[in-house]
Parts: C-alpha cells; sequence; structure tokens
C-alpha cells in the first residue's frame, strides 16, 4: 500500500516517513509487509484508517509539487479527514492522530454488541432505508448508513438485523444484496460509545477555516465554519454518508472534473454511476497514475 510512491516521489516518502516518526508504531511496516500472524494488519480499522489517510496525504504531496489545486472537496466517511487537511482545516499531524483517534475509538466502539454491514444493490435510496426500518427496533437495530450511488447502499447495524434486512431487501426487490467483509457497525448507533473520545479528541485539536469549500458527510453540503466541521465530524460516526447527494451539490456549484486521491478507485466508480459518464473522473493512487498529472511526468 502506496511503496510505489514511497519509492519514486519524494514528497510521498517525507509524509510516510514523517507518520512513522509520529505514531509510536511502524505505519509503513503494516503499508509494506507481508500479513502478520494474525492476519493482515490493514483490516483492523484501528490500523485500516491511519494508513489509508497517509496513502491520501501522499498523493496529495506529489499533486501539490506537480502544481495541482482544488476549488472544493469531499471525502468518504474516514476521507473526510484527507479532504479537511488537503483543504488546510487540520494540520497532517493533527489529522494524522485524529484517525488514529478515530480508528481505536471504532475497533472497539461494538464490542459489547457485534455489528455487520450490507450492501443492497438495485434499489432505491428510501426503499434500502424503509427495509431497515421495517425489521429494525432500538434493542436490535440497522440503518442505511452509506447512499453512496443511484442502486447502491450499505446498511449497518447489529448482526441479526442486518441479516433480517438482507432478506427484506431481497423480498421488496433489491437486484442482490452482499455482505461486507469489515469489522464493525460503522455510522449505525453501535457507534454511540466511541462519540465522547472523538468529541474530546476534536476539542483539543486547531480546526481552521478551509482555503475552499468541504462538502461535508452527514449534510452534503458546503462548509467553511469550524464549528461546523467539528460537530459534523462528531455526528459522522452515527449518521449515514450522503456520498451521491454530495457529488451531486458539488456538480450543480460547478465542479465538472475529479480527482479521487488515495488508495483504490471505488469513489470513482461511484461518481461515474451518480453523475454519467461524460464528467472527467481521474484516478490518482498509484505512481503510474500521478505521474502524467505532473509537468514533466517524472
Amino acid at each position: 500500500m502506496a511503496e510505489d510512491l514511497y519509492e519514486r516521489f519524494a514528497e510521498a516518502r517525507e509524509i510516510i516517513d514523517r507518520a512513522d516518526r509520529l505514531l509510536p508504531f511502524s505505519l509503513s511496516d503494516a503499508m509494506f509487509g507481508p500479513p502478520d500472524e494474525n492476519g493482515d494488519a490493514l483490516k483492523r480499522t484501528d490500523m485500516t484508517q491511519p494508513a489509508l489517510y497517509v496513502h491520501s496525504m501522499a498523493a496529495m504531496a506529489v499533486l501539490r509539487r506537480g502544481g495541482f489545486s482544488a476549488a472544493m472537496a469531499a471525502g468518504h466517511s474516514l476521507g473526510e479527514y484527507s479532504a479537511l487537511v488537503a483543504a488546510g482545516a487540520f494540520s497532517f499531524e493533527g489529522g494524522l492522530q485524529l484517525v488514529r483517534r478515530r480508528g481505536e475509538l471504532m475497533a472497539t466502539a461494538d464490542d459489547d454488541r457485534p455489528g455487520a454491514m450490507a450492501a443492497v444493490l438495485g434499489m432505491e435510496d428510501d426503499d434500502a432505508a424503509a427495509a431497515c426500518e421495517a425489521v429494525s427496533s432500538p434493542a436490535d437495530v440497522v440503518v442505511a448508513a452509506n447512499f453512496n450511488a443511484p442502486g447502491q447502499v450499505v446498511i449497518s447495524g447489529d448482526a441479526s438485523a442486518v441479516e433480517r434486512a438482507m432478506q427484506e431487501a431481497r423480498a421488496r426487490g433489491a437486484r442482490r444484496v452482499v455482505p461486507l467483509p469489515v469489522n464493525g457497525a460503522f455510522h449505525s448507533p453501535l457507534m454511540e460509545q466511541a462519540r465522547g473520545g472523538l468529541e474530546r479528541a476534536l476539542s483539543g485539536c486547531a480546526i481552521h477555516p478551509p482555503r475552499f469549500p468541504v462538502y461535508l458527510n452527514v449534510t452534503a453540503s458546503a462548509a467553511r465554519d469550524p464549528d461546523e466541521i467539528r460537530k459534523a465530524l462528531v455526528a459522522q460516526l452515527t449518521s449515514p454518508v450522503h456520498w451521491s447527494r454530495s457529488l451531486r451539490n458539488m456538480h450543480a456549484d460547478g465542479a465538472d472534473a475529479y480527482i479521487e486521491v488515495g488508495a483504490g478507485k471505488v469513489l470513482c466508480g461511484l461518481a461515474r454511476r451518480t453523475l454519467g459518464r461524460n464528467v472527467q473522473i481521474v484516478s490518482a493512487g498509484k505512481a503510474d497514475e500521478l505521474a502524467p498529472l505532473l509537468p514533466d511526468g517524472a
């Protein structure tokens, strides 16, 4: 993960080395190395979150060398922190400590109440949410957690309730329902135990007005006010990610080209499904993807 960036770009190497110095463990060992004896370390959310963040920031550092600047930004779930750092709301160091703490809190938030997540495909947002409501109760809850793109909703909650919602969604006409290989019920009420710890972490971190608008997961609207951003980051733990609506709002506000900065190409696919294939969308997470975006192609 990001090893090709580390080997090819000095800017990326500096970011990853800085993360290793700031953390009490070698993040690069987890990102570059083989699975440990307990399985792939990067599958644990307390490790996944700082790794994803650092990968995004390493790629962003390379883009900046090439003179790249954004007019607006958004990030999906954990990626919202990367977007805010890219916009200058947090320092790299502040963002790293926040995502590390967020990962730790989310890793244990549902220890006493194991959760699950599943993707519901080929179903309208409201219908997927209604399937959850039909089988949910306060003691055994399932909710729509990610509104990713037209026909793609992720549901989250107690494992038994998620299983019932999967069956309900199939009965209501979902084209496909797929359990997700995650270790928590993210963006659901099961993350409530993480709120206090994240609030404390955010209260101790300076937030500056971002240089350009960042579209928040919980509102799908542009924000530049530090207090609004702080509250939204806490609310995001237990609230759905309104990703497709965020993309539509960005497009309505003038965005006609999008760069997915960091690991993978999932958001590129979601943007095409949401905005159509005529919108310019580029992935910038691997060295061979970043190089063509630089003036010297290096």
